[in-house]
């Protein structure tokens, strides 16, 4: 800045020398980068102005005038875009740690799945040891990757998959759970569905079994040689059918 108390001229040309400068100094100003702010302190009174153009009170007297280490112009400016990009980082790091970091491997949230027992459709009973247990499972939406089904009887694994064959031979008379149960990657259930089904002896089955026992048990415990004598009257019998058969059969023909 040029002083104007340092200027040698006459008061005529003040007046010229202030508009020139003046002049000067607008057309800078756009080039500067930024235009000092000055103190001006009244050594009287104590008050205190602050001016970006000093050059009005350096000729009163009685008036202090310093420069100051603010600043306008561009310099206030690209304080203010400096500041605003500091603020716009500062925003963009806090929506960047709100953010939850993912890995590659994504982690899916649990289907929520339909699971139905269409076999047995209802509660049902089975005759032991002649009928087995025909399981059915329908799943809606299919299974994803990683997940399972598996299928219990009285809370003992029996199979995976969406059908199993339960054999009732070792079931005793009585009730049983059947569970189905949907399973995570990480063992967690997902879904599950349960029925109900009945055993039941095969009374039929099991007198004739009984029978049969019995006969063979009372034919171990035979003398020897009543044991010739059974199976001597059993062939006895048996050539005695033929014969018959073969009696009927050539009075068929003669007919």
């Amino acid at each position: 800045m040029i002083s104007l108390s340092k200027l040698n001229v006459s008061k005529g040309h003040v007046k010229v020398g202030l508009l020139t400068i003046t002049a000067i100094a607008s057309l800078c100003a756009p080039l500067a980068n930024a235009a000092p702010i000055y103190k001006v302190v009244d050594e009287q009174t104590g008050q205190v102005t602050f001016t970006d153009r000093p050059q009005s009170y350096e000729q009163q007297v009685g008036k202090q005038v310093s420069q100051t280490t603010v600043t306008t112009g561009n310099g206030t400016s690209g304080s203010n875009n400096n500041s605003t990009r500091d603020n716009q980082t500062a925003t963009n790091a806090t929506q960047t740690a709100s953010i939850p970091a993912t890995n590659d491997a994504t982690v899916k949230a649990p289907i929520n799945y339909q699971l139905a027992i269409t076999e047995p459709s209802e509660e049902r009973a089975y005759r032991r040891p002649a009928q087995s247990i025909n399981v059915a499972l329908q799943i809606k939406p299919a299974l994803q990757a990683g997940d399972s089904v598996r299928i219990y009887f009285d809370g003992n694994e029996v199979a995976q998959g969406l059908n199993a064959t339960i054999a009732t031979i070792d079931a005793l008379p009585g009730a049983h759970t059947i569970t189905a149960v949907i399973q995570s990657v990480k063992g967690q259930t997902l879904q599950q569905a349960a029925r109900t089904v009945y055993v039941i002896q095969n009374n039929t089955t099991l007198q004739n079994n009984k029978k049969i026992a019995k006969q063979l048990l009372a034919y171990q415990n035979l003398p020897w040689h009543q044991k010739v004598m059974l199976k001597l009257r059993q062939q006895d019998g048996s050539l005695q059918k033929v014969q018959s058969n073969q009696s009927i059969t050539n009075d068929a023909f003669t007919k």
